[in-house]
């Protein structure tokens, strides 16, 4: 994982995401991002505190470094 992308992601939203800020690091709306929890599709991991649901900027990091690896990867094999 990046360290990079760790300290920017916790210089910008903290230790945890909301569910609101996640959606708007992924670009994605806040319904499709609980679509895709709940299907088990998001590839983040995420839990409740309370009665908010929230995601470990370190875990957020990761995907986002592996996502990008992916893409050049992809990239790379044509």
């Amino acid at each position: 994982m990046s360290m990079l992308t760790t300290l920017f992601l916790m210089e910008h939203y903290g230790p945890r995401l909301s569910m609101e800020q996640l959606a708007q690091v992924l670009g994605l709306a806040v319904a499709t991002l609980h679509a895709r929890i709940a299907r088990g599709e998001l590839g983040i991991p995420t839990y409740v505190d309370g009665k908010m649901r929230f995601a470990d900027v370190r875990d957020v990091a990761e995907y986002l470094d592996i996502k990008r690896q992916e893409a050049q990867d992809a990239l790379l094999a044509h």
